[in-house]
């Protein structure tokens, strides 16, 4: 007999994605997660920043937990709350089969936008480094034509 551990279905994967997906689809759990991002919390510290009851609080960390990104622990009467990076992992993996797709069009673009600059002699390069330049920008063109009383 196979361990179940070695072998995951296709199913299951999609399954456990949809889960992941549907629980990242919102802001409030993104952001519970990304105070977890930073270590445990109790649901009180982490129903803080927002303005909503804690069984409102208790219904998104269910959420989460059930989609397997987050644990809660119990330390006497505390339940503290740990991020599970696992299934953002597994978001990562999928979405990466995608980069080359993404390289592709931001390259396409680059080009494009390389094309347009040439009647102008900027090079997508030029238009870089003169974003990253720290001087503020010039205010030649936006004067102040209001008069004094």
């Amino acid at each position: 007999m196979i361990a179940s551990a070695t072998l995951t279905s296709p199913a299951l994967d999609d399954e456990r994605l949809d889960e992941t997906f549907s629980a990242l689809a919102n802001s409030t759990r993104r952001a519970i997660l990304g105070r977890l991002a930073q270590g445990e919390a109790t649901v009180n510290e982490l129903a803080e920043p927002f303005a909503m009851t804690l069984p409102a609080i208790s219904k998104h960390l269910k959420v989460l937990e059930n989609a397997g990104l987050i644990e809660r622990g119990r330390r006497a009467q505390f339940r503290p709350c740990t991020l599970d990076p696992e299934p953002l992992v597994a978001v990562a993996s999928w979405t990466d089969q995608y980069r080359h797709i993404w390289e592709e069009r931001f390259d396409r673009l680059e080009r494009h936008l390389d094309r347009l600059r040439s009647g102008s002699g900027v090079t997508t390069q030029d238009h870089r480094d003169e974003s990253r330049s720290d001087d503020p920008p010039s205010n030649e063109s936006t004067s102040d034509h209001r008069s004094t009383p």
